[in-house]
């Protein structure tokens, strides 16, 4: 039997996940983090409990809206709509999804549904890209305020990361959703994940499953450190 979960239990199921042992240290042990596919910043309280500096990048109009609200009453949580990628100024058909957005993708769903059957998609958007390495000198973003990334981009995660290599060796943790089949067509997956991290001198240090079926597909929660930071 194939257990399922609703878009807000996977929520809920991934901000209580943080609060352990291993995550408690990666937040404690920086200053500051970027969320990129923020959605509507789930997560923003728990980032105030520490008093992180927050970049969110978000790149649906409407959700970007309900992120900026939810995010001014803290004054370090600042936000920029953006579609991130491994490309500048390429132009994606970008898949808004129905659980208010938060499977959304430049990637067709795949066996996604095999975990979440209510998800589907209802419109598509055309949105340029850019990369992370250049986002952050156009808009004059002092990296170095920002220890740690964290990517929730659905499939699309190792694109973000070729197009930040630039920073890379500034990010002492990276903490990312991946999945160990092939939940959109054409996705990262797990294996992809690990050998991209050591390649860039990443190494694993945490991993939560939070959605699995019984076919043995698997989504997880993934922390890597960064050896030489």
């Amino acid at each position: 039997m194939i257990k399922k979960k609703s878009f807000f239990e996977r929520a809920k199921n991934k901000i209580k996940g943080i609060f352990n042992k291993e995550s408690e240290k990666f937040l404690k042990d920086i200053s500051g983090l970027i969320h990129i596919g923020a959605n509507t910043g789930q997560e923003r309280n728990l980032y105030e409990k520490y008093k992180l500096e927050v970049l969110w990048i978000e790149p649906i109009p409407s959700i970007f809206n309900v992120l900026e609200s939810n995010i001014k009453q803290f004054p370090k949580q600042t936000a920029i709509q953006a579609l991130l990628t491994d490309k500048d100024n390429e132009s994606y058909e970008f898949n808004v999804a129905s659980n208010n957005g938060a499977s959304s993708s430049i990637l067709k769903l795949d066996k996604h549904q095999d975990i979440w059957p209510d998800v589907h998609y209802e419109k598509t958007l055309q949105l340029k890209s850019s990369t992370l390495d250049n986002l952050i000198s156009d808009k004059q973003i002092d990296i170095n305020k920002y220890q740690a990334l964290i990517l929730d981009t659905q499939g699309s995660e190792l694109l973000v990361l070729e197009g930040s290599t630039t920073i890379l060796n500034k990010v002492k943790y990276i903490s990312t959703e991946v999945a160990n089949f092939e939940s959109y067509k054409g996705c990262c997956m797990l294996d992809d994940m690990i050998l991209f991290m050591k390649s860039h001198n990443f190494v694993e240090v945490y991993r939560k499953v939070f959605a699995e079926s019984d076919k043995g597909e698997i989504y997880y929660d993934v922390l890597f450190k960064n050896t030489l930071a």
